[in-house]
């Protein structure tokens, strides 16, 4: 065991004596370094299969294996369930996806949209020029390669950012992605697809990731396509990223079957909460009162109540608990939710709109200042007022009306800017 540890220790010493050589290069160099090593094969062995996880097999595979590589890599400790899974992972916002060789999960990430939640990253970088430039945003996050995978010069890696890279602009109505990662691997985003750092200086402590540093950065996806051809168009067609991301078809990728105005592809059902969130990892359990709430607000069909965690009654006051800890991007969509492909998302507690399983056409409820009216940040996919929901059965036009789990609307102290 000693000798072990012994080894790891020399194999890390090396590692990092390596990198502060690296570092001494000039920046033109290191990304040129980074982009030889570019090897996407446009015809994949047919054994490898790029998919939304969805079922409980394959998103425990995506958990043990994220698990797994953050433990490795030091971001967290070993877990009793020798799993991951956050609350990002419970919303139905999320979607993972996953690599499979052979039946078997070899790589996985999840982007992260936009929920009441907000982003992991918000907590530590400010989206506010990122979100001045329109569109909806997206985090890539818990990114994972199987180790056996790790050295075959991106035969997953890449395969895994095609399919990510057409999801999101096919799929998922995104137009900016961020990330944050490690200092030590942000010069591959930036130098392979160019993601552009959100502030010069790194965080020294990011709590997603158990105190380890970090350092962000977005991407533009409706300028990166004129960008990678700028930069890869002449090269040989294997290093050719831009060929591989927006011309090049794999036959290896699952898109989803799903309605043409839907945007997001959730899977998790009532049994899938309970296993992976209460049975298998404590999620709910250890979730603040003001996270239960916003849970119970997401899920609030009858059937979602015996799986989801027990809150406190809010005072007799009125008062809605302190939401001073609310990160800025819940602000928007409290009032403006991003419609789902599925109905498993809950009634919209801050309008006078609710989900409509059916698919009902638009009632004539459906009108400015009901909360229903289309935003410039909805999905553009649809031209349907208020496709998905169903007005209340008396209209409602003042705040002071607004449908709300509290007797406080929550927007009280969180965003007095809200319509």
């Amino acid at each position: 065991m000693k000798r072990r540890s012994l080894l790891a220790n020399i194999r890390k010493a090396w590692r990092d004596g390596l990198r502060k050589a690296f570092s001494l290069f000039p920046q033109s160099v290191r990304f040129a370094i980074f982009r030889s090593f570019v090897e996407c094969d446009p015809a994949p062995d047919k054994r490898l299969v790029l998919k939304i996880a969805e079922t409980r097999e394959e998103l425990e595979e995506c958990f043990k294996l994220l698990h797994d590589a953050y433990v490795s890599s030091g971001f967290m400790k070993p877990a009793p369930s020798g799993l991951r899974a956050t609350i990002y992972h419970a919303l139905p916002t999320t979607t993972t996806l996953c690599a499979k060789f052979d039946g078997q999960v070899v790589g996985t990430l999840s982007l992260i949209r936009e929920s009441v939640f907000g982003f992991p990253l918000q907590a530590i970088f400010d989206l506010k020029a990122v979100r001045a430039r329109g569109g909806k945003i997206a985090e890539v996050s818990a990114l994972a390669v199987h180790p056996d995978f790790r050295k075959t010069g991106g035969a997953i890696l890449f395969p895994l950012m095609k399919f990510m890279y057409e999801y999101c602009t096919t799929f998922f109505d995104t137009r900016h992605l961020v990330i944050a990662v490690n200092p030590n691997r942000i010069e591959m985003y930036e130098s392979l697809l160019l993601f552009k750092r959100l502030s010069e200086s790194k965080v020294d402590n990011y709590d997603f990731a158990n105190g380890a540093p970090a350092v962000g950065a977005t991407l533009d996806l409706r300028s990166a396509p004129r960008k990678y051809k700028d930069l890869y168009d002449k090269k040989p067609r294997r290093k050719n990223l831009y060929d591989y991301f927006v011309r090049t078809e794999l036959p290896n990728i699952q898109l989803p079957q799903r309605r043409y105005h839907t945007t997001n592809d959730p899977v998790m059902t009532t049994e899938l909460l309970d296993y992976f969130f209460n049975q298998r990892t404590q999620v709910f359990e250890h979730l603040s009162n003001r996270e239960k709430m916003l849970l119970h607000a997401i899920y609030d069909l009858p059937e979602h109540q015996k799986m989801l965690p027990k809150m406190t009654e809010p005072p007799r006051s009125g008062k809605h608990p302190s939401t001073s800890g609310i990160r800025s991007s819940a602000r928007a969509t409290f009032w403006y939710r991003p419609t789902m492909a599925k109905p498993l998302w809950p009634a919209c507690a801050w309008s006078s709109c609710r989900y409509s399983a059916s698919w009902r056409t638009p009632t004539p409820n459906c009108r400015s200042g009901s909360g229903a009216t289309p935003q410039s940040n909805w999905a553009t996919t649809s031209n349907q007022q208020c496709a998905r929901w169903r007005c209340a059965a008396k209209p409602l036009g003042t705040r002071s009306s607004m449908v709300s789990p509290w007797p406080s609307p929550i927007w009280r102290g969180v965003n007095s800017s809200a319509p």
